[in-house]
């Protein structure tokens, strides 16, 4: 089993971007750009390297390979997001890999693209790229080329190289349980192994309501490669496990005037299996409530007059104040109850919230959370 958080130091420390391994301070493919950028260097990284895999690190300075990190980032659907624009799609996988410097919040993103013996293309298009165009790596770069000449081979050796020297041992998984424990004893640190194998941390703020057990600030790490699967500042999780499965169900917190409720958003299944390999089943269970319309109307107007404040870097009145913390749910409540341009709305907020109060972008960033689940799906 491969050690993810080894696998990108040997990436950063041994090789600059090439052909098969290209490195990001950030992505954003919430937007039509960063979608369609982050699309054609999937798509040249798979044609680049028919029989071995290739590799984005994101959270890295180009300059110094400083690792500042980046959001964590739920992938479940990034392969729908693949397939929709790919022909011939490689299997992609995003991973979140925590590093003992960055804070909490903080991870460094791994997508790992699976060989495809066939040539990649876009399916249609998007931004500036044509449906049909081919793109590969030329050096560092990933350009578009005419396709007439077969792949040649000259990676798969150094990667194999790279990936054996990232395998993980007894220590690094002692030291990473050690860590994890070390570092989380304020959240009710737990861990458990699973098929004699797999050791599996995760830990939360715990809270009974009536008979069921609770948790916020849930932290969930596979030790073996050092991946964080799943993490949220804010929502409520519910924990089940067997001995072969770890089940979360992830609630989130919504409401209008002060009178909120939490739905069920995503079941996540992880299933541990006899041959050291796993496997995770995701289903979302998100079903968006619906509220009256007159009421939605008001509040969209009136979250419209906050924006224009905000831009306009106007003072708020005490009511807008409070409105403010909610303002980005309560646009998603619009967006999922047919006002289409809330969707235009939750993007424009986003630098203004950011400056205005670091726990309201907390809570923004947990609403676009939801909506990319949403969407995706």
């Amino acid at each position: 089993m491969i050690n993810k958080r080894l696998l990108i130091k040997h990436l950063l420390a041994h090789n600059d971007e090439n052909s098969f391994y290209d490195k990001k301070r950030k992505i954003n493919i919430s937007q039509k750009e960063g979608k369609a950028k982050f699309l054609k260097h999937v798509c040249a990284l798979s044609n680049s390297n028919p029989k071995n895999n290739s590799f984005i690190v994101i959270g890295v300075e180009d300059e110094d390979n400083r690792i500042i990190g980046v959001d964590f980032f739920d992938d479940s659907k990034i392969q729908n997001l693949i397939n929709a624009y790919l022909n011939n799609p490689p299997i992609v996988q995003y991973e979140n890999i925590p590093f003992p410097h960055l804070p909490d919040d903080k991870v460094v993103g791994l997508v790992t693209i699976r060989p495809n013996d066939e040539i990649t293309s876009l399916r249609k298009n998007i931004w500036k790229y044509y449906g049909g165009s081919v793109f590969f790596r030329d050096g560092s770069i990933s350009m578009p080329k005419v396709f007439d000449i077969e792949i040649k081979d000259v990676n798969s050796e150094i990667v194999t190289a790279i990936e054996n020297n990232a395998q993980n041992s007894i220590e690094l998984t002692l030291d990473g349980v050690f860590d994890f424990m070390n570092k989380r004893q304020d959240f009710n640190p737990q861990y458990k192994v699973f098929k004699e194998y797999f050791v599996l941390c995760w830990s939360g703020v715990k809270k009974q309501v009536k008979n069921e057990i609770f948790f916020s600030r849930v932290d969930i790490e596979l030790i073996n490669e050092q991946v964080r699967l799943f993490y949220s500042a804010l929502d409520e999780v519910s924990i089940a496990f067997t001995e072969d499965t770890f089940k979360i169900v992830e609630y989130v917190r919504l409401g209008l005037h002060q009178s909120y409720k939490y739905y069920k958003l995503e079941e996540k299944i992880i299933h541990f299996e006899d041959n050291a390999n796993y496997s995770i089943e995701v289903n979302l269970l998100f079903e968006p409530p619906q509220f009256d319309k007159k009421v939605l109307h008001h509040i969209y107007n009136a979250n419209n007059a906050i924006l224009k404040k905000l831009e306009k870097k106007q003072e708020l009145t005490v009511h807008e104040t409070k409105d403010v913390r909610n303002l980005a749910a309560s646009y998603l409540i619009c967006y999922l109850n047919g006002f289409s341009d809330a969707l235009i709305k939750l993007e424009i907020i986003k630098p203004y919230l950011k400056s205005y109060n670091r726990e309201f972008y907390y809570s923004y960033k947990e609403t676009m959370r939801i909506l990319r689940k949403v969407k995706y799906s």
